[in-house]
């Protein structure tokens, strides 16, 4: 199994693709600290998975964007299972408006979650893995982390800065053998992406289904979306990875819809 006891926290990982990632870990051994704002919704999440096997998940309450908590759950973590090998952060939302439009609030709390949290954790995590010269930082990013769409001025802004965090990290990082990498995915239908096809619909003047089939879609080579296991199966393979031969790079997976 490709990480047998690697200790990995995977943040915003009660559903969605933060706990597609978390089921993948544990199915390849490890134990995973599922990382969540909902404390309760973790551990349901957590105590599914380690019944699932091989590995074991425990669930941990954590605000990303809060420097105590992040700090406190970390070393709970460490506590608990003796380090960090591997940190995902994955927490995310997404508030769409025009850009004339788009609230100040709204912009520092998508700019907060996205860029802070990347930040707070890697901050926590990266002295252990450090310590133990290994470890793998892992950014959710986006295919918006190399294109623009309208509405999404602070996704954007802060998929774009994910890569400059991961790179630097990675330059930092070398010498102490942790890595650092961006995974951008397209559209995965997740609750996030569903919650965003009737707001779209109402701020575009379209369809749902012109939605889906000429906005998110329209760029694909099938018109496909992005799966939950597609991007865990990315995720596997930079936590896994144990050369700095990948490192500060970003992997787009979106069925074609943005290429490089």
């Amino acid at each position: 199994m490709k990480l047998q006891d690697k200790v990995c926290m995977v943040t915003g990982s009660a559903r969605g693709i933060g706990e597609g990632i978390a089921r993948r870990y544990v199915a390849e051994g490890a134990r995973v600290a599922i990382a969540d704002l909902k404390l309760g919704a973790a551990e349901e999440t957590a105590a599914r998975l380690s019944s699932m096997g091989p590995g074991i998940a425990i669930g941990v309450g954590m605000d990303v964007t809060d420097e105590q908590a992040v700090v406190g759950g970390v070393e709970a973590i460490v506590q608990e299972w003796g380090g960090i090998d591997v940190l995902v952060s994955n927490a995310g939302v997404q508030i769409v408006h025009k850009i004339e439009e788009f609230p100040f609030a709204d912009w520092k709390k998508m700019l907060s979650i996205h860029l802070d949290g990347a930040f707070l954790t890697s901050r926590a995590c990266i002295p252990h893995m450090y310590e133990k010269k290994a470890g793998s930082i892992i950014f959710m990013g986006s295919v918006h982390a190399k294109e623009a769409s309208p509405l999404k001025s602070a996704y954007v802004t802060a998929k774009h800065g994910l890569l400059g965090l991961a790179r630097v990290i990675a330059k930092e990082g070398a010498a102490h053998g942790v890595r650092a990498n961006v995974i951008c995915p397209g559209f995965v239908k997740t609750p996030l992406v569903e919650k965003q096809i009737p707001e779209q619909a109402k701020l575009l003047g379209i369809s749902e289904q012109d939605v889906v089939e000429k906005v998110m879609l329209r760029e694909t080579v099938d018109q496909e979306f992005t799966t939950i296991e597609d991007v865990a199966e990315v995720a596997l393979l930079f936590a896994s990875f144990s050369t700095n031969a990948l490192t500060g790079q970003s992997l787009i997976v979106s069925h074609g819809w943005y290429m490089e």
